[in-house]
């Protein structure tokens, strides 16, 4: 019951210090760092003294302190994992993905017929429960990491595709007739006008895809995988009640979520700096 205590009384003093720094000094650079990192800590101190004070079982809520010890006696494991599910098949499906999705948004653009013809299908296509598509997919390619980037393909197309698409179209009339008062052809406007105007809204779609490339990528391990993979360790370490390992695992799916969508925004911020969403940062 100390611990609990103890975690409690550490929260409440950190939530006020965390207060004073936001309200004293909401524009440091410092602060901005030093507030949600002693909130992420505050959070991991509140959990590890609620499990010790209520006496839980490991099996359903296991200590941050068990997991991190847990974590690193199983690096080898838990790296050969990651290679396996984020290297090759979140990265792989997330970059054909995306990059065939810019294709057909230009595809789409130049012709009318594919924008009222692929579009509708596209959002049906998108509608499609992920636990319907990847036992299919994994039939299709294999039970290695080609069939987990095929399931991340279908995840993150569609998205970048409406994104896109919408940011082709952002341009007004004035600055398409400013183009072709100067004789511009449709490679060159869509080069110097279109394809820069569309960053914010490509960047958009990027990001939102980052989340779901991991998110595929390991549920499609659920469904056929080797004897390696995030999904794969999960399931059978849930089957051994080992949770530490689970939450290892989720843990490094957080990290390499939270790392791959923060690339992203770097990304977007040195393509798109001229954008006012950028500027007023």
């Amino acid at each position: 019951m100390s611990a609990l205590i103890s975690a409690f009384v550490f929260w409440a003093a950190a939530t006020a210090l965390n207060g004073w720094i936001a309200r004293s000094y909401p524009s440091a650079r410092w602060a901005k760092l030093f507030v949600p990192a002693l909130f992420g800590a505050t959070l991991l101190i509140l959990w590890e003294g609620l499990v010790r004070g209520l006496n839980v079982s490991p099996v359903i809520l296991p200590a941050p302190s068990a997991i991190a010890a847990r974590f690193a006696e199983s690096t080898d494991v838990l790296w050969g994992d990651f290679a396996q599910t984020i290297l090759k098949g979140a990265l792989a499906g997330y970059v054909i993905g995306c990059g065939a999705a810019v294709l057909v948004a230009i595809a789409i653009d130049r012709s009318p017929f594919l924008k009222r013809g692929l579009l509708p299908v596209g959002n049906f296509v998108a509608a499609l429960p992920i636990v319907g598509i990847a036992p299919i997919l994994v039939m299709w390619f294999g039970f290695d990491w080609q069939s987990k980037a095929a399931v991340v393909v279908m995840m993150v197309f569609f998205p970048v595709l409406v994104n896109m698409v919408a940011g082709l179209a952002a341009t007004d009339q004035l600055q398409r007739d400013l183009m072709a008062t100067y004789s511009a052809s449709y490679r060159q406007t869509l080069a110097k006008l279109r394809l820069p105007a569309a960053m914010p809204f490509l960047f958009n779609g990027l990001k939102i895809a980052t989340t779901l490339a991991l998110i595929g990528a390991i549920v499609a391990e659920f469904f056929g995988s080797p004897t390696r993979g995030m999904g794969f360790r999960i399931s059978t370490a849930v089957g051994q009640l080992d949770m530490p390992l689970v939450w290892s695992e989720i843990a490094v799916a957080a990290l390499a979520g939270s790392g791959f969508f923060g690339l992203m925004a770097l990304i977007e911020k040195a393509v798109t700096f001229w954008h006012p969403s950028q500027r007023r940062r």
